[in-house]
C-alpha cells in the first residue's frame, strides 16, 4: 500500500490539470475568447478554425504536492517526503485534470450585425480531493491511533469525458453594451461520480468479550460510485474495440445534455470596460449504459479464530479469509444499481474589469475598427476573476493582466494569477496574424519552466484560424 501510495504523489503533480484560461479570457484578437465569453467584443468579420489544431489546451496542476516535493535532492528520504505531505494537506486538496481539442470552431457576421459561432469540442475534465484520513491510514496503518475515526466521507472525485456541440449568437447593442449566448449539447461518452459518502472507521480496544485486543469497526458507511459508459466496455477484447465503442458515443451515441454560456461585455465610459460570463450552465441526463455500486452498512472484526487440527489429521486447510470476506459482504452488502442520474455541470464563472489607453490606429485612417464604434487601445490593464463550482465548494483565482497591440499584426498579454496551486504563477500570450492565418499561443507559470518538477501547475494552449477582418 505504501508503494502504491508512492506512485499517486508521485503522477498526480504531473497529470493533473485545471480549467482556468486567464491568459485567453479578454483576448479579443482571437477567436476562441468567444469560447470563454459569448458577450465578448469580436473584431472580425469571419473567422474558421482550421480543424483539429484551432484550439489543443492542456494545463496541468495540483493545489497540494508538486513533483519536486517529493523527488527533490535532500538529507531526507523520500519515505519523509510523503509522510510530511500527507500530514501538510488537507482533505480539501484536490488534483484535477481538464484537457481540451476543437475539431471545429466556426463563426461569421451576418446583415443584421449579428455574429454567428458555433463548432465541436473534445473535453476530459476530471477531479479528485486528497483523502487524508484513508492516506494516514494506508501510509502508517492504524496501530497509533486508536479511538480515531477515520473519515469515509472525504472520498470525492468525478469524470467525464464527451464531445460538445455548440452555437452562438453575439450582438453589439450600443456603443456601451455586447451581450451573447451559446447553446450546448453534450455528448458524454464515459463518467463517473463518487460523491457525498459518509462513514468512518476505528479501531479501538476490546472489552472482556472481545476475541481479540483490538476491535476494528466500519460505522454508518455509505460509499457509492456511480458509473455510465463503463459496463458495456468491460465485456470488449482489446483497445481498438474499447476505442471504437468510445467514439461511437461521440455523435450523440451516450448519454445527452444540454447547457448554455452567457455573458457581455459593458463599456463604461471611453477607458474603462466590464467583462462577466458565466459557463456551462447544464447538465447531463444519464440513462443508456448505467451502473452504479453502493456499499452500505456497519460491520466490527475483532479478529480471526485459527484452527490447529491434531497432527495425526494430516494437513487441513481452512478458509479464513474466504468467511472473512463472505461476512464482511453479508453486513456491509455491495449492491449493484441500474438507476437513471443527472449530473451538473461544473459551472464556471468570468469576470474582468479593463482600463484601456493609447488608442490604436491600424489603418492610420481611424481608430473605430470594430463593429460596436468603440476605441480599439494599444494597452489595457485590469483585473480578472475565475470560479468553478466543484463538489466540495467554488475554487477561484484572481488575475492582474497587461494586454498591448505590438503592431497591426502581433498582440500580447502578460498575466499574473493567485490561485489554489500558487502565488507566483506568470503567464504570457502571443497572437499573429500572418497575412489571414492567425496563430496564438499561451502559456502560464513561466518562472517555473527552468524546473518544471517544482510546478504545481503548467498550462499551455494554442491553434491556428483563419481570420477575414472588416473590411
Amino acid at each position: 500500500m505504501q508503494h502504491f501510495l508512492t506512485i499517486i504523489l508521485s503522477l498526480v503533480g504531473v497529470l493533473a490539470i485545471s480549467q482556468n484560461k486567464q491568459i485567453l479570457y479578454g483576448f479579443d484578437d482571437i477567436p476562441q475568447s468567444l469560447m470563454l465569453n459569448p458577450g465578448s467584443k469580436v473584431l472580425h468579420k469571419k473567422h474558421y478554425g482550421i480543424p483539429f489544431l484551432s484550439q489543443v489546451h492542456f494545463n496541468g496542476g495540483s493545489s497540494g504536492v508538486s513533483v519536486y516535493d517529493i523527488f527533490k535532492d535532500g538529507n531526507d528520504n523520500i519515505n519523509d517526503r510523503i509522510t510530511r505531505k500527507i500530514f501538510e494537506m488537507k482533505n480539501t486538496d484536490f488534483f484535477t485534470a481538464t484537457q481540451q481539442l476543437e475539431l471545429i470552431n466556426f463563426g461569421w457576421r451576418a446583415k443584421n450585425e449579428i455574429y454567428f459561432s458555433g463548432g465541436i469540442y473534445q473535453e476530459f475534465d476530471f477531479i479528485a480531493y486528497f483523502p487524508r484520513d484513508l492516506a494516514i491510514l494506508a501510509w502508517e496503518g492504524n496501530q497509533d491511533y486508536l479511538d480515531y475515526q477515520f473519515d469515509l466521507g472525504e472520498i470525492s472525485t468525478t469524470g467525464d469525458f464527451m464531445t460538445v456541440y455548440h452555437f452562438g449568437l453575439n450582438k453589439t447593442i450600443n456603443k456601451k453594451l455586447t451581450v451573447g449566448a451559446r447553446l450546448k449539447l453534450y455528448s458524454s461518452m464515459f463518467s463517473y461520480r463518487s460523491v457525498n459518502n459518509s462513514g468512518t472507521f476505528v479501531t479501538r480496544l476490546g472489552d472482556e468479550n472481545s476475541e481479540n485486543i483490538y476491535e476494528h469497526t466500519v460505522e454508518s458507511a455509505d460509499v457509492s460510485v456511480e458509473t455510465s459508459g463503463y459496463a458495456s466496455l468491460r465485456d470488449l477484447d482489446g483497445s481498438g474495440q474499447v476505442t471504437s465503442e468510445i467514439l461511437g458515443r461521440a455523435f450523440f451515441g451516450g448519454n445527452i445534455g444540454v447547457g448554455v454560456d452567457v455573458g457581455f461585455t459593458y463599456e463604461i465610459n471611453e477607458a474603462w470596460s466590464l467583462t462577466v460570463s458565466a459557463l456551462d450552465i447544464g447538465a447531463i441526463f444519464h440513462s443508456k449504459d448505467v451502473e452504479s455500486y453502493r456499499a452500505h452498512g456497519t460491520y466490527t472484526l475483532d479478529g480471526i479464530n485459527l484452527i490447529f487440527p491434531p497432527l495425526n489429521q494430516g494437513e487441513s486447510t481452512f478458509p479464513y479469509y474466504d468467511d472473512l470476506e463472505n461476512e464482511v459482504e453479508r453486513e456491509i452488502p455491495i449492491d449493484t444499481l441500474y438507476n437513471k442520474y443527472t449530473q451538473f455541470r461544473p459551472m464556471k464563472f468570468n469576470a474582468g474589469l479593463s482600463f484601456g489607453f493609447g488608442s490604436f490606429n491600424a489603418t492610420g485612417a481611424c481608430d473605430c475598427l470594430n463593429p460596436g464604434g468603440n476605441k480599439l487601445h494599444k494597452q489595457n490593464v485590469g483585473l480578472q476573476f475565475y470560479s468553478i463550482f466543484r463538489p466540495k465548494g467554488p475554487q477561484m483565482a484572481g488575475t492582474l493582466f497587461y494586454f498591448r497591440r505590438l503592431t497591426e499584426y502581433l498582440s500580447a498579454k502578460a498575466t499574473y494569477t493567485v490561485d489554489s496551486y500558487s502565488f507566483t504563477n506568470v503567464g504570457l500570450g502571443l497572437s499573429a496574424d500572418l497575412g489571414k492565418v492567425n496563430f496564438y499561443i499561451a502559456a502560464d507559470n513561466l518562472i517555473k519552466y527552468s524546473n518544471l518538477a517544482k510546478a504545481k501547475s503548467v498550462s499551455l494552449q494554442l491553434g491556428f484560424n483563419i481570420i477575414i477582418d472588416e473590411e
